[in-house]
């Protein structure tokens, strides 16, 4: 089977349970092919002439004296590459932070910095004060997309004052490492950054803004016209609803106070309210969003439904410890192939969210890893003996954790084979070194960039059982 979006399918479906990876890989490459932000992008707006129409709005190109294009985050090229298609010879100049550049990534008036994720890096700094240098220079003539997708707190990570860029990766390290819910930990680095929660916004002077954004956490579920703007806020150019006393809360509800940066802690804690985040900002800014966290699974049960195959949305809250998912992800797929409940084989079992990794002590890790091959290696554990049956999980985004690969992909036979390999899954676990031994075992799933982030997305596959005396 071809794959557009995972580049290692073939390998990934030459062992195991072969019929079921198969499956699951084909419902998960459908399921990224639809959620490309560059196609979102054309779905939402288009120009015609002069004109750029965006659902019941229309903006007149030709009245403004400079288009200026911004983008950031993990599928940050995707949103330049769809602003260069769109706007073609009216836009003035674009800037874009990414994690990866592609060899098709072909611009024409973007400017490229390659920040660092999930730690930020002096590249993304200059690609913020390139930024900064370009929106000081807007007049109310003016005109600024700007795209924003999962990452971008730490690809824009642009020290405050008084701290170092050492100082924000130690820092996020931290916070990384604490178990921290994925929001908590972007509203400190929101007051930890020159660019985030409106600070690019006090730049800019006059000008109309259009701001697109892919919400990658859990909970904004309610929209139903993507084409129509929404008062999103806390975006590098909107007003911000988090204060330090805000975070200065944060910090006591996960006791990482001491674990800090001094420079951190002490702007922090004992802050100076002239450095407050902007509270209110008097620009004349759209805010649309690309996609929410539950589309990964609306567009999962479109995907398959055009297999032919029953599938059921778990949750879109999926949140805690990822090996603890993992654990009861194979308690359920051993009750439906053995029991037929809560659904009936064949069938889907899909699911959405961020899980996230504690590690309490940096000495455990001897190895490489993220929440999502955690998870498939944490199944392997709890299913092993079931048949034709399968566990894939990826960040949407391309990249698992610290690693280059999205995520993994196990069964019920993955356990035997890594005994056969030497492995110990339970010390791969506990060392977070899941994806060595997933490499060894040929489970990693390779996308590379896939234009999209929403957060992890998990499909569980139970195939018939009568007949399955095969892995």
């Amino acid at each position: 089977m071809n794959y557009t979006k995972i580049k290692n399918g073939p390998t990934l479906t030459s062992h195991g349970s072969k019929d079921a990876r198969e499956k699951a890989l084909a419902l998960t490459d459908g399921v990224l092919m639809q959620l490309d932000a560059r196609k979102r992008l054309h779905q939402m707006m288009r120009r015609e002439g002069h004109l750029l129409i965006i659902g019941s709005r229309t903006f007149n190109l030709d009245s403004f004296d400079h288009i200026y294009a911004f983008s950031s985050g993990k599928a940050g090229n995707h949103i330049a590459r769809a602003f260069e298609d769109i706007l073609g010879d009216y836009l003035s100049l674009g800037i874009t932070i990414i994690k990866l550049k592609d060899e098709q990534d072909i611009y024409k008036k973007t400017e490229v910095y390659i920040g660092g994720h999930p730690l930020p890096n002096e590249e993304g700094i200059r690609g913020c004060q390139r930024m900064i240098e370009v929106a000081r220079q807007m007049g109310p003539g003016d005109l600024l997309l700007l795209g924003l997708t999962g990452g971008c707190s730490a690809l824009m990570g642009y020290p405050v004052k008084g701290t170092t860029l050492e100082d924000l990766k130690e820092a996020t390290d931290v916070m990384l490492k604490s178990g921290m819910w994925v929001m908590d930990i972007n509203d400190i680095r929101g007051h930890l950054s020159r660019m985030s929660r409106g600070r690019l916004g006090q730049h800019i002077k006059g000008g109309k803004i259009l701001c697109f954004e892919i919400w990658d956490a859990v909970g904004l579920d309610n929209i139903t016209d993507y084409s129509e703007p929404v008062p999103i806020m806390g975006t590098p150019v909107g007003y911000d609803t988090i204060t330090f006393e805000d975070i200065k809360r944060i910090l006591h509800k996960y006791h990482i106070e001491d674990k800090l940066p001094k420079n951190i802690a002490e702007y922090l804690l004992h802050y100076d309210p002239a450095e407050e985040t902007p509270q209110t900002l008097e620009n004349d800014v759209d805010y649309y969003i690309i996609n929410t966290l539950p589309d990964s699974c609306r567009a999962a049960l479109a995907v398959a439904r055009d297999m032919g195959i029953d599938a059921h949305v778990l949750t879109t809250y999926t949140e805690g410890e990822s090996k603890d998912f993992g654990t009861f992800m194979g308690s359920l797929a051993r009750e439906i192939a053995r029991n037929n409940r809560p659904f009936q084989a064949p069938c889907f079992v899909i699911s959405a969210g961020e899980t996230t990794t504690c590690i309490a002590d940096n000495a455990t890790i001897k190895g490489h890893g993220g929440p999502s091959q955690e998870m498939v290696t944490a199944f392997a554990l709890a299913a092993e003996g079931l048949k034709n049956t399968c566990l894939l999980s990826i960040d949407s985004e391309g990249t698992d954790g610290t690693t280059p690969v999205a995520g993994g992909i196990t069964d019920g036979s993955s356990l035997a084979v890594s005994r056969q390999h030497g492995l110990d899954l339970r010390k791969s676990l506990a060392e977070h070194a899941t994806y060595e031994a997933l490499s060894l075992i040929a489970d990693t799933i390779l996308t590379g960039n896939t234009g999209t982030n929403l957060c992890d997305f998990n499909v569980l596959y139970i195939g018939p059982q009568d007949d399955a005396d095969h892995l």
